[in-house]
């Protein structure tokens, strides 16, 4: 496929207009939507707003008046139809790695006659460090870490949870959600999933795998804003039998009562813990009304295209430089694709002084994002144009590409 060809599909795209309300600079090609998504100028104003007129203005009163003590349902009424699941199943405002602490701490308590947790080493790091340090202070809990290909062999009726990210982090591999939560139930443990790489890219749906809990960000395909607020799901048949690790007087069932005896709220609405972050709240309150406009299906095709698209592309182009290592079936890959090379941190810092913006996953990987709702063809036929003029020249291997950042 040629740039016009690209630049014509684009034309015809129902998702241009959507694009066309994100902000990104004149000539970047950003594919890096996948570890932070674009800014939307209305979610700049809406916070500009909280800032100057509800809290510099109207202080204390927006609690009620601006509506800052419900934000947490809203959004979470906002998420349900992006994950498969119910408003009610959904609590949002905690950073993802406290609510995989308050998943797994609340799985473990459904499973206490149990003693092993089950992941896999492509897991993202921190699910991993967020089990072990319960396990450390329980004392009563193994954490179990397996190759994926393995996982099923190792669960058995020692199994009281598996925890798990639907996609891979570094090479884009889709686990087989709805077949391994089944597996996870036959042995008769709790399955948790991570979504944070999959939602707003991959179709995910809760309910029809049968998930027990889930957790994911909102700063990556949903453009949340950086740190912006994760959520948890907890599946409605564990509302009266799960209870949160965590008891914050916004998980109360009157928290305005301040009584000295904690009295759960219903649903998933009692793992709220302290006050809302307002001003990030804020942010992806309006970052995903986006959403109402866009069909997740619609959303989901698209990645796929983009990513199948730099695939071919890369292999027309580059394939005697970079190895890609993500699938080649789009069923089975998020909205990623990953490539080897040898030195994928200078061929990274290369890319971006092209003004393409990849990251980098040691120790070898170039990592591309193909968030769909601004994404453009042309964007993925010049960004695979530009890798391959710095392969055939070699410009990517200067002395300043080689100086280690703190961030990659």
């Amino acid at each position: 496929m040629d740039r016009q060809a690209c630049a014509d599909l684009d034309a015809a795209d129902p998702l241009e207009k959507v694009r066309r309300r994100f902000s990104l600079p004149d000539g970047l090609r950003y594919l890096d939507g996948n570890s932070l998504g674009a800014l939307q100028p209305a979610v700049a104003e809406r916070v500009r707003e909280a800032v100057e007129q509800q809290w510099g203005q109207d202080l204390i009163q927006s609690w009620n008046t601006a509506g800052w003590a419900t934000q947490p349902q809203r959004i979470a009424g906002q998420l349900a139809p992006l994950i498969g699941a119910d408003a009610d199943e959904i609590a949002v405002g905690d950073s993802t790695s406290v609510a995989v602490f308050k998943a797994v701490a609340a799985a473990r308590q459904l499973r206490p006659d149990r003693s092993v947790l089950i992941t896999d080493d492509t897991n993202f790091p921190t699910d991993i460090y967020v089990a072990q340090g319960l396990a450390d202070l329980t004392g009563d809990l193994e954490v179990r870490v397996v190759p994926p290909e393995q996982i099923r062999d190792h669960l058995d009726d020692t199994t009281a949870v598996l925890l798990l990210t639907h996609v891979d982090y570094r090479s884009g591999r889709l686990h087989d959600a709805h077949g391994l939560t089944a597996a996870a139930h036959d042995a008769g443990a709790i399955a948790i999933w991570d979504l944070s790489h999959s939602a707003g890219a991959v179709a995910v749906d809760l309910h029809a795998w049968d998930a027990d809990l889930a957790v994911g960000c909102t700063y990556k395909y949903l453009n949340g804003g950086p740190g912006s607020p994760g959520y948890l799901y907890v599946a409605r048949r564990w509302h009266e039998q799960v209870a949160t690790p965590i008891r914050g007087w916004f998980g109360h069932a009157r928290p305005f009562d301040f009584a000295l005896e904690y009295d759960a709220a219903t649903g998933a609405e009692r793992f709220l813990a302290g006050t809302p972050p307002v001003l990030s709240m804020t942010a992806l309150e309006a970052a995903l009304e986006v959403w109402d406009d866009v069909e997740v299906a619609t959303a989901v095709a698209k990645a796929q295209e983009l990513t199948s698209l730099f695939i071919d592309l890369v292999e027309e182009r580059c394939g005697g430089e970079v190895e890609v290592i993500s699938p080649r079936d789009a069923a089975v890959r998020g909205g990623q694709v990953s490539v080897r090379h040898p030195h994928a941190y200078a061929l990274t810092q290369a890319l971006i002084a092209e003004r393409v913006i990849p990251d980098h996953r040691p120790p070898d990987l170039v990592r591309f994002g193909f968030a769909p709702l601004y994404i453009s063809r042309v964007d993925v036929f010049d960004a695979v144009e530009i890798l391959a003029r710095l392969l055939d020249t070699g410009a990517w291997d200067r002395p300043e590409f080689h100086d280690r950042k703190l961030v990659t």
